[in-house]
C-alpha cells in the first residue's frame, strides 16, 4: 500500500560516517523527521531522488544489528 509522502522540506540530512567523500557509495539519513519515520536517501541523487522511509523502531533494530556485526563485513 502506498501512503502519502512525508513532508521532508525541513529535514536535516546527515551523511553516513562510513561515506568516503570521493563520490562513492554515500547514504544520508534525516533523523529529525516527524511521524515516527526515518528517511534514507542516496547522496548522489539528492535532493530530487527517491527517499526510503522506515519506521523508527525498525531503523533502531537495523542500526543495532549493524553495530553488532550481524551482516558481516
Amino acid at each position: 500500500m502506498i501512503g502519502s509522502q512525508p513532508d521532508l522540506s525541513t529535514a536535516h540530512w546527515r551523511k553516513s560516517t562510513h561515506s568516503n567523500g570521493d563520490g562513492g557509495d554515500c547514504v544520508e539519513v534525516a533523523a529529525n523527521a516527524s511521524g515516527g519515520i526515518v528517511p534514507v536517501r542516496d547522496t548522489k541523487t539528492a535532493p530530487t531522488g527517491a527517499v526510503l522511509t522506515f519506521p523508527a523502531s525498525q531503523w533502531t533494530h537495523f542500526i543495532t544489528a549493524v553495530h553488532n556485526g550481524q551482516f558481516g563485513d
